[in-house]
């Protein structure tokens, strides 16, 4: 391994232990959603992708929809605080993308930008990005476009110490990472996946991992969202139209309302006095589980890791392992058993699982 690849690893892996983190179940456990930031992609010297005529920038395509969501967000919650890492034509550094929403303990962070390939017209339609390795060539093609703006920062070489956006080495590091909010983040992509199929683009690309540096340092859920692409000829004229850009940035704050409602519901079971026994039969029918945690790997029944807890189980979904406790018929259901289990788990939370 080139001495630069050792001095990445060992300089980050450091990084990581003293990066402050929020606790694991922040989002799930009561904890009120204040802070969102929105992180436009590209800006100032960073055109991002240019369309075929150079008539439409990335760069200025991004920050309209991210105004336009910040607004109606903050029409809709105005107890919400909205933070933008650029509201104007400016360059940021990736690194410090991440810094400002760290800084202001955001609770969530979107980043929004505009796909391209080239040679490939046909290709269209909207994905979502969260923390992870990329599992495939395309994957790692997107990660290394919407990192080689570093190579537009002064001395980026010593502020992400040695790595390369080229090299597939430097991209070790992220299998190493433990995202303590993949599962958050991946529940925001998959509503945000599920309100542009009903948008203005509404070619469903689904929801991908990679190594992205936008996202390795947030310390709270955080999404990257490519809302269609540059190089196609549908997408473009959609996104050249402000109303059309108007429906995007709806999209994503219906998507963003769903997360809120679904995490800040369980406020009030959450400080119940009264614990539930789990009920001795269930229904093998139901639609409504408790999800406790979820692992990219596959646990036997008594795995330590459910600290006793019987009835769990797993359910496969975006190559990772969700792991349940108990069936319910109805959500209310479900909600009476919430306070027991979160005495073993207390970021447990109720879901529903498709059939």
């Amino acid at each position: 391994m080139p001495s630069n690849t050792r001095r990445f690893l060992l300089t980050l892996l450091l990084g990581l232990i003293l990066i402050p983190t929020a606790p694991l179940f922040a989002q799930s456990t009561g904890v009120r959603i204040n802070t969102i930031v929105i992180d436009p992609g590209h800006g100032g010297k960073d055109a991002g992708c240019v369309s075929r005529d150079g008539k439409t920038l990335e760069k200025n395509v991004v920050l309209d929809v991210a105004l336009k969501l910040g607004k109606r967000i903050e029409e809709a919650y105005p107890d919400v605080k909205v933070i933008y890492t650029r509201s104007t034509d400016k360059f940021i550094p990736l690194d410090q993308r991440a810094a400002i929403a760290n800084k202001n303990n955001a609770d969530l962070f979107i980043s929004i930008h505009v796909n391209s390939v080239k040679n490939n017209a046909s290709a269209r339609g909207t994905e979502t990005w969260v923390m992870g390795m990329h599992k495939s060539a395309s994957n790692f093609e997107v990660c290394k476009l919407e990192n080689s703006v570093i190579v537009l920062e002064e001395d980026y070489s010593s502020n992400y110490q040695g790595f390369d956006p080229n090299n597939p080495e430097s991209y070790i590091i992220f299998s190493l990472l433990q995202n303590a909010h993949l599962e958050q983040s991946l529940d925001l992509a998959d509503k945000m996946q599920t309100q542009f199929r009903a948008g203005a683009i509404k070619k469903d690309r689904g929801i991908k991992q990679g190594g992205l540096l936008v996202l390795w340092k947030c310390t709270m859920p955080a999404v990257l969202t490519e809302i269609g692409f540059m190089s196609n000829a549908e997408d473009l004229k959609v996104m050249r139209s402000a109303a059309q850009r108007d429906k995007m940035a709806g999209s994503i704050f219906e998507a963003i309302k769903k997360y809120k409602q679904a995490y800040e519901r369980d406020l009030d079971v959450v400080t119940s006095p009264t614990t539930i026994k789990p009920q001795g039969e269930q229904n093998e029918q139901g639609k409504y589980r408790i999800q406790i945690f979820a692992s990219t790997k596959q646990l036997s029944p008594n795995d330590p890791a459910f600290k006793g807890l019987k009835d769990c189980e797993a359910i496969t979904a975006n190559s990772m392992f969700k792991y349940t406790f108990g069936r319910y018929a109805s959500e209310t259901e479900a909600r009476k058993d919430l306070p027991y289990v979160r005495q073993y788990f207390p970021e447990a939370f109720v879901t529903q699982i498709s059939k």
